[in-house]
């Protein structure tokens, strides 16, 4: 059987993968949090684990593998999205359930157009608020959480690893992380598992008064109900790592001390836009749903992400989008037709070392050189790539492009005689702006429909 080889951010170092029980390799994702439109930051983890999971179920059978990612429909941040909407004595509720169904579906549509596998179960928190009630239960008894104002607070100081997989000391956390203040804490770094609600706002009846649980006990309850106290793997953005999984860590451990939680816990990198972090200021914050809305197919965004490995930035731009949809053209004309054969060792070697998808994005472009198109989509399939789902895409826009490679052709002759290549320009940054891919050589003018085009653009350029 292939070994399987991944980064383990809490032992900082590659291990081999020694599921608990090959018959039931299970692995939980944190998912996203349901009250707006997925970024293209929030699409990075979906793609990487979705690589994963495929992978997983390769090497040890569809059948044996668990793949849970969660959605969390309760949180403040839903809560004042569905105020501010519905304003002073609106029905506040009644727009959080609108806002949490309409955003759960938004993103399973989105990453279903980045060709992401739907997981084996997604979670609502707020369809295990009881689990998460006995949890709380369970931490309070064996000392490690207390009752202060109406609120459950983890003590941090009753677990003694507190900080390991961050790999910072508790005074350090302090020092460096923006902590909420407040009386009824007994130590600063201690989180909240339970917290107040009012009658406006999501709420359970609980050993403490009507509230709703914290964000981390979420996670802990659902992944405990769904994959048992001690499962293979988890993982996320390594945004999450502190304090989030931190936190998961040590009331999962704590209120099941038997148990080991997460054998391996793997982070990706964060994602930039053209060299810049992604920032609405900046004006290069994207929505994948922006992206598909331009005309960026799903396929081609994969493929770009899938260019870097997980543990590295991750730059967007459009050129690498432009050259992902050339490559994924050239892939699809050569496999059209073709029966898929076996996946090649090298892609599935690549994939074995820590899921390295640059690594197999090389040697699939091997395989395209050698003109093994059976081999080609196989390898390219276990990826997400070259499926017959995410094809639609590839077929080439009916478009009659001629007259306009004249017009530029000749613009640039006569640039050549006087020298003054602004007419060239202007002509090139029209083009480029319609979704246009121009190349210019010494045999002449070619102009390609890309992702984006827009006819529309062209109009009266001639």
């Amino acid at each position: 059987m292939t070994t399987i080889k991944l980064y383990n951010t809490k032992a900082r170092a590659k291990q081999v993968l020694e599921p608990l029980d090959p018959q039931n390799v299970r692995m939980y994702v944190c998912g996203p949090t349901v009250y707006d439109r997925a970024h293209l930051g929030n699409a990075r983890p979906v793609i990487v684990f979705d690589v994963l999971y495929r992978l997983l179920r390769h090497v040890y059978g569809p059948d044996h593998v668990t793949y849970v990612r969660n959605f969390t429909d309760v949180d403040d941040k839903i809560n004042a999205r569905a105020i501010e909407n519905v304003g002073k004595g609106g029905d506040v509720n009644a727009e959080i359930a609108r806002i949490t169904g309409m955003t759960t579906q938004w993103f399973l549509d989105d990453m279903g157009a980045l060709g992401a596998l739907e997981p084996d179960a997604m979670p609502r928190a707020t369809q295990y608020i009881g689990q998460m009630i006995a949890m709380i239960e369970g931490l309070i008894a064996k000392g490690h959480a207390y009752e202060a104002e109406g609120h459950v607070l983890f003590a941090v100081e009753s677990y003694k690893d507190y900080g390991r997989l961050s790999g910072r000391s508790v005074d350090d956390m302090i020092a460096g992380a923006r902590v909420e203040v407040a009386p009824y804490k007994r130590n600063p770094m201690d989180f909240v598992l339970w917290k107040p609600s009012s009658d406006d706002l999501p709420g359970w009846d609980s050993p403490w008064g009507r509230g709703r649980p914290g964000w981390h006990i979420e996670c802990s309850a659902m992944s405990y109900e769904l994959l048992g106290e001690s499962f293979d793997i988890h993982g996320g953005g390594n945004d999450l790592m502190f304090p989030h999984h931190e936190n998961e860590i040590a009331q999962s451990c704590c209120a099941h001390p038997e148990g080991g939680f997460a054998q391996i816990w793997m982070h990706n990198e964060m994602l930039q836009v053209e060299g810049r972090k992604m920032s609405k200021s900046l004006g290069n914050f994207f929505t994948v749903h922006d992206l598909l809305e331009q005309g960026y197919p799903g396929e081609v965004i994969r493929f770009v992400f899938l260019s870097t490995h997980y543990r590295k930035p991750m730059d967007w731009t459009a050129e690498k989008a432009r050259e992902a949809e050339a490559t994924l053209r050239k892939w699809r004309t050569m496999t059209d037709g073709v029966e898929a054969g076996k996946v090649a060792a090298p892609v599935l070697q690549a994939l074995s070392d820590d899921l390295n998808t640059a690594g197999a994005v090389t040697e699939l472009h091997k395989l395209a050189a050698s003109g093994d198109a059976a081999t080609l989509k196989a390898s390219a399939e276990i990826m997400g790539l070259l499926s017959e789902a995410q094809g639609a895409w590839a077929a080439a826009p009916e478009v009659d492009l001629s007259g306009l490679e004249t017009l530029l052709s000749e613009a640039r002759e006569t640039a050549m005689q006087t020298k003054d290549f602004t007419e060239v320009d202007r002509l090139k940054t029209l083009l480029i702006d319609a979704g246009v891919e121009v190349r210019m050589s010494k045999d002449g003018v070619e102009l390609i429909p890309g992702a984006g085009f827009d006819p529309a653009k062209l109009e009266g350029l001639e």
